[in-house]
Protein backbone atom coordinates (compact mmCIF):
# COMPACT_ATOMS: atom_id res chain seq x y z
CA UNK A 1 0.00 0.00 0.00
CA UNK A 2 1.81 3.02 -1.18
CA UNK A 3 1.63 5.88 0.96
CA UNK A 4 2.49 9.30 2.45
CA UNK A 5 4.06 8.73 5.82
CA UNK A 6 2.18 10.91 7.57
CA UNK A 7 -0.88 8.64 9.29
CA UNK A 8 2.13 6.16 9.53
CA UNK A 9 4.07 8.52 12.02
CA UNK A 10 1.16 9.92 14.22
CA UNK A 11 -0.03 6.75 14.95
CA UNK A 12 3.48 5.77 15.91
CA UNK A 13 4.00 8.84 17.80
CA UNK A 14 0.67 8.24 19.99
CA UNK A 15 1.81 4.71 20.48
CA UNK A 16 5.19 5.12 21.44
CA UNK A 17 7.05 3.16 19.13
CA UNK A 18 9.15 4.27 15.91
CA UNK A 19 8.72 3.09 11.57
CA UNK A 20 12.58 3.06 10.26
CA UNK A 21 13.15 4.27 7.42
CA UNK A 22 15.38 1.73 5.57
CA UNK A 23 17.16 3.37 2.82
CA UNK A 24 17.78 1.50 -0.80
CA UNK A 25 20.16 0.93 -3.37
CA UNK A 26 19.18 -1.07 -5.72
CA UNK A 27 16.15 -3.79 -6.56
CA UNK A 28 17.02 -6.29 -3.98
CA UNK A 29 17.23 -3.87 -1.37
CA UNK A 30 14.00 -2.80 -1.89
CA UNK A 31 12.64 -6.17 -2.07
CA UNK A 32 14.40 -7.58 1.41
CA UNK A 33 12.79 -4.61 3.03
CA UNK A 34 9.55 -4.96 1.76
CA UNK A 35 9.36 -8.20 2.31
CA UNK A 36 10.36 -8.03 5.91
CA UNK A 37 8.14 -5.25 6.30
CA UNK A 38 4.95 -7.71 5.26
CA UNK A 39 6.23 -10.50 6.98
CA UNK A 40 6.46 -8.74 10.07
CA UNK A 41 3.28 -6.54 9.42
CA UNK A 42 4.67 -3.10 10.08
CA UNK A 43 4.45 0.05 8.31
CA UNK A 44 7.82 0.84 6.18
CA UNK A 45 9.93 4.08 4.50
CA UNK A 46 12.01 3.34 1.79
CA UNK A 47 14.79 5.74 1.96
CA UNK A 48 16.37 7.77 -1.21
CA UNK A 49 19.58 10.16 -1.16
CA UNK A 50 20.08 12.41 -4.12
CA UNK A 51 23.25 10.04 -4.67
CA UNK A 52 21.23 6.49 -4.56
CA UNK A 53 18.45 8.51 -6.55
CA UNK A 54 21.61 9.18 -9.70
CA UNK A 55 22.66 5.34 -9.26
CA UNK A 56 19.59 3.61 -9.36
CA UNK A 57 19.05 6.04 -13.13
CA UNK A 58 17.11 8.68 -11.31
CA UNK A 59 13.93 9.25 -9.33
CA UNK A 60 11.47 7.98 -11.45
CA UNK A 61 12.95 4.61 -12.02
CA UNK A 62 12.82 4.24 -8.39
CA UNK A 63 8.93 5.59 -7.63
CA UNK A 64 8.21 3.41 -10.50
CA UNK A 65 10.11 0.24 -9.06
CA UNK A 66 8.69 0.62 -5.90
CA UNK A 67 5.20 0.76 -7.18
CA UNK A 68 5.94 -1.82 -9.22
CA UNK A 69 6.94 -4.35 -6.62
CA UNK A 70 4.55 -3.37 -4.16
CA UNK A 71 2.07 -4.55 -6.70
CA UNK A 72 3.88 -7.76 -7.27
CA UNK A 73 5.01 -8.78 -4.36
CA UNK A 74 1.27 -8.18 -3.00
CA UNK A 75 2.63 -5.57 -0.52
CA UNK A 76 -0.52 -4.67 1.68
CA UNK A 77 1.49 -2.71 4.35
CA UNK A 78 1.76 0.73 4.44
CA UNK A 79 5.05 1.69 2.61
CA UNK A 80 6.42 5.66 1.78
CA UNK A 81 8.61 6.61 -0.27
CA UNK A 82 10.84 8.63 0.85
CA UNK A 83 13.83 11.37 -0.47
CA UNK A 84 16.78 11.55 2.52
CA UNK A 85 18.28 14.60 2.87
CA UNK A 86 16.94 16.45 -0.34
CA UNK A 87 17.85 19.99 -1.60
CA UNK A 88 15.35 22.66 -2.34
CA UNK A 89 15.11 21.51 -6.05
CA UNK A 90 15.21 17.94 -5.48
CA UNK A 91 12.40 17.94 -3.57
CA UNK A 92 10.53 19.13 -6.10
CA UNK A 93 11.89 16.46 -8.48
CA UNK A 94 11.33 13.63 -6.08
CA UNK A 95 6.92 14.88 -6.42
CA UNK A 96 7.18 14.97 -9.87
CA UNK A 97 8.59 11.23 -9.91
CA UNK A 98 6.10 9.75 -7.93
CA UNK A 99 7.65 10.23 -4.49
CA UNK A 100 5.09 9.82 -1.75
CA UNK A 101 7.36 11.97 1.11
CA UNK A 102 10.84 14.25 1.12
CA UNK A 103 12.90 15.78 3.11
CA UNK A 104 13.92 18.96 2.81
CA UNK A 105 17.53 19.37 4.25
CA UNK A 106 17.54 23.16 5.19
CA UNK A 107 19.78 22.85 8.14
CA UNK A 108 23.29 24.45 6.29
CA UNK A 109 20.74 27.63 5.54
CA UNK A 110 20.45 30.18 8.01
CA UNK A 111 17.37 29.82 10.03
CA UNK A 112 15.39 32.64 8.14
CA UNK A 113 15.94 30.54 4.64
CA UNK A 114 15.49 27.64 5.97
CA UNK A 115 12.08 28.69 7.42
CA UNK A 116 11.39 30.31 4.25
CA UNK A 117 11.63 27.13 1.75
CA UNK A 118 10.17 25.08 4.44
CA UNK A 119 7.71 27.00 4.20
CA UNK A 120 6.81 27.19 0.68
CA UNK A 121 7.19 23.44 0.51
CA UNK A 122 4.67 22.76 3.44
CA UNK A 123 2.30 24.70 0.62
CA UNK A 124 3.24 22.32 -2.16
CA UNK A 125 3.43 19.37 -0.23
CA UNK A 126 -0.24 19.46 1.59
CA UNK A 127 -1.85 20.48 -1.80
CA UNK A 128 -0.07 17.10 -3.53
CA UNK A 129 -1.09 14.67 -0.40
CA UNK A 130 2.86 14.39 0.45
CA UNK A 131 4.42 14.37 3.51
CA UNK A 132 7.42 16.58 4.52
CA UNK A 133 10.31 16.58 6.75
CA UNK A 134 12.42 19.22 7.98
CA UNK A 135 15.83 19.50 9.91
CA UNK A 136 17.04 21.47 12.26
CA UNK A 137 20.73 21.13 13.35
CA UNK A 138 23.12 19.46 11.29
CA UNK A 139 23.18 15.54 11.34
CA UNK A 140 26.95 14.51 12.08
CA UNK A 141 28.62 12.83 9.88
CA UNK A 142 28.81 12.53 5.85
CA UNK A 143 25.65 12.43 3.43
CA UNK A 144 25.88 12.88 0.10
CA UNK A 145 29.15 14.96 0.58
CA UNK A 146 27.25 17.16 2.68
CA UNK A 147 29.25 16.73 6.26
CA UNK A 148 27.75 17.62 9.49
CA UNK A 149 29.55 18.11 12.74
CA UNK A 150 26.56 16.60 14.78
CA UNK A 151 25.57 19.86 16.78
CA UNK A 152 22.59 19.50 18.88
CA UNK A 153 19.49 21.91 17.50
CA UNK A 154 18.28 24.84 19.47
CA UNK A 155 14.68 23.53 20.26
CA UNK A 156 13.09 27.23 19.81
CA UNK A 157 14.30 26.87 15.80
CA UNK A 158 13.03 23.22 16.25
CA UNK A 159 9.53 24.95 17.47
CA UNK A 160 9.76 27.45 14.43
CA UNK A 161 10.11 25.00 11.54
CA UNK A 162 7.50 22.81 13.61
CA UNK A 163 4.83 25.17 13.64
CA UNK A 164 5.23 26.02 9.66
CA UNK A 165 3.06 22.69 9.43
CA UNK A 166 5.78 19.87 8.48
CA UNK A 167 5.06 16.43 9.20
CA UNK A 168 7.76 15.15 10.88
CA UNK A 169 11.12 17.21 12.30
CA UNK A 170 14.40 15.74 12.35
CA UNK A 171 16.69 17.56 15.28
CA UNK A 172 20.15 17.30 15.53
CA UNK A 173 21.12 15.69 19.22
CA UNK A 174 24.77 14.79 18.96
CA UNK A 175 23.39 11.88 16.21
CA UNK A 176 25.71 11.27 12.97
CA UNK A 177 25.49 9.40 9.96
CA UNK A 178 27.73 6.04 9.27
CA UNK A 179 29.77 4.38 12.32
CA UNK A 180 29.77 6.17 15.43
CA UNK A 181 33.44 6.54 16.86
CA UNK A 182 34.75 5.65 20.16
CA UNK A 183 34.61 8.75 21.85
CA UNK A 184 31.35 9.35 20.68
CA UNK A 185 29.53 11.02 23.58
CA UNK A 186 25.79 9.85 22.95
CA UNK A 187 22.35 11.36 22.76
CA UNK A 188 21.68 14.93 24.34
CA UNK A 189 18.37 13.37 25.80
CA UNK A 190 18.14 17.07 27.80
CA UNK A 191 17.87 18.52 24.49
CA UNK A 192 15.60 15.68 23.01
CA UNK A 193 13.05 16.52 25.96
CA UNK A 194 13.20 20.55 25.42
CA UNK A 195 12.41 19.63 21.65
CA UNK A 196 9.59 17.73 22.34
CA UNK A 197 8.50 19.53 24.86
CA UNK A 198 8.12 23.07 22.52
CA UNK A 199 6.80 20.97 19.40
CA UNK A 200 4.69 19.26 21.14
CA UNK A 201 2.86 16.23 18.94
CA UNK A 202 5.15 16.48 16.37
CA UNK A 203 6.73 13.24 15.12
CA UNK A 204 10.65 13.28 15.87
CA UNK A 205 13.37 11.69 13.28
CA UNK A 206 16.46 10.23 14.48
CA UNK A 207 19.01 10.08 11.88
CA UNK A 208 21.95 8.06 11.58
CA UNK A 209 20.03 4.72 13.14
CA UNK A 210 23.22 2.49 13.10
CA UNK A 211 25.55 1.79 16.11
CA UNK A 212 23.33 3.99 18.61
CA UNK A 213 22.79 2.06 21.55
CA UNK A 214 19.95 0.19 22.67
CA UNK A 215 18.69 1.59 25.74
CA UNK A 216 19.47 5.28 23.90
CA UNK A 217 17.22 4.05 21.25
CA UNK A 218 14.35 3.16 23.58
CA UNK A 219 14.99 6.12 25.44
CA UNK A 220 14.70 8.14 22.43
CA UNK A 221 11.22 6.64 21.24
CA UNK A 222 9.99 7.61 24.63
CA UNK A 223 10.94 11.52 24.25
CA UNK A 224 9.31 11.40 21.13
CA UNK A 225 11.23 9.67 18.24
CA UNK A 226 9.18 8.09 15.93
CA UNK A 227 10.77 7.67 12.73
CA UNK A 228 14.74 5.76 13.16
CA UNK A 229 16.82 6.08 9.69
CA UNK A 230 19.29 3.11 9.03
CA UNK A 231 21.56 2.74 6.17
CA UNK A 232 25.13 1.97 7.35
CA UNK A 233 23.92 -1.28 9.15
CA UNK A 234 22.58 -2.64 5.92
CA UNK A 235 25.52 -2.09 4.01
CA UNK A 236 27.56 -3.59 6.46
CA UNK A 237 25.67 -6.53 7.12
CA UNK A 238 25.03 -7.05 3.06
CA UNK A 239 28.89 -6.55 2.40
CA UNK A 240 30.10 -9.40 5.37
CA UNK A 241 27.62 -11.98 4.06
CA UNK A 242 28.73 -11.30 0.71
CA UNK A 243 31.95 -11.62 1.61
CA UNK A 244 31.56 -15.06 3.48
CA UNK A 245 29.84 -16.19 0.55
CA UNK A 246 33.05 -15.42 -1.84
CA UNK A 247 35.61 -16.34 0.65
CA UNK A 248 34.10 -19.74 1.30
CA UNK A 249 34.24 -20.03 -2.61
CA UNK A 250 30.53 -20.54 -3.48
CA UNK A 251 30.77 -18.73 -6.49
CA UNK A 252 33.38 -20.86 -7.82
CA UNK A 253 30.70 -24.19 -7.54
CA UNK A 254 27.96 -24.83 -9.94
CA UNK A 255 26.10 -21.39 -10.89
CA UNK A 256 27.41 -19.98 -8.07
CA UNK A 257 28.26 -16.90 -10.11
CA UNK A 258 24.83 -16.27 -10.89
CA UNK A 259 23.56 -12.84 -9.43
CA UNK A 260 20.50 -14.53 -8.23
CA UNK A 261 22.68 -16.75 -6.05
CA UNK A 262 25.63 -14.52 -5.16
CA UNK A 263 23.33 -11.77 -3.77
CA UNK A 264 20.98 -13.65 -1.92
CA UNK A 265 23.26 -14.18 1.36
CA UNK A 266 23.11 -10.27 1.17
CA UNK A 267 19.50 -9.92 0.97
CA UNK A 268 18.95 -12.32 3.99
CA UNK A 269 21.39 -10.45 5.97
CA UNK A 270 19.63 -7.11 5.11
CA UNK A 271 16.44 -8.98 5.85
CA UNK A 272 17.45 -10.43 9.54
CA UNK A 273 18.98 -6.04 10.02
CA UNK A 274 15.77 -4.95 9.48
CA UNK A 275 13.57 -7.48 11.33
CA UNK A 276 15.92 -6.70 14.16
CA UNK A 277 15.29 -3.01 13.69
CA UNK A 278 11.64 -3.47 13.47
CA UNK A 279 11.38 -5.70 16.66
CA UNK A 280 13.49 -2.89 18.58
CA UNK A 281 11.80 0.11 17.15
CA UNK A 282 8.85 -2.03 18.24
CA UNK A 283 6.66 -1.45 14.84
CA UNK A 284 6.16 -5.63 14.57
CA UNK A 285 2.46 -5.72 14.10
CA UNK A 286 1.43 -2.32 13.80
CA UNK A 287 0.57 -2.09 10.22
Amino acid sequence: MYVSAKDMLVKAKAGHYAVPQININNLEWTKAALQTAQELNAPIILGVSEGAGKYMCGFKTVADMVKAMIEGLGITVPVALHLDHGGYEACYACMDAGFSSVMFDGSHYPIEENIEKTRELVRVTGERGISLEAEVGSIGGEEDGVIGAGEVADPKECKQIADLGVTMLAAGIGNIHGKYPENWAGLDFNALAAIQELTGEMPLVLHGGTGIPEDMIKRAIELGVSKINVNTECQLAFAAATRGYIEAGKDLQGKGFDPRKLLAPGVEAIKATVKEKMTLFGCVGKA
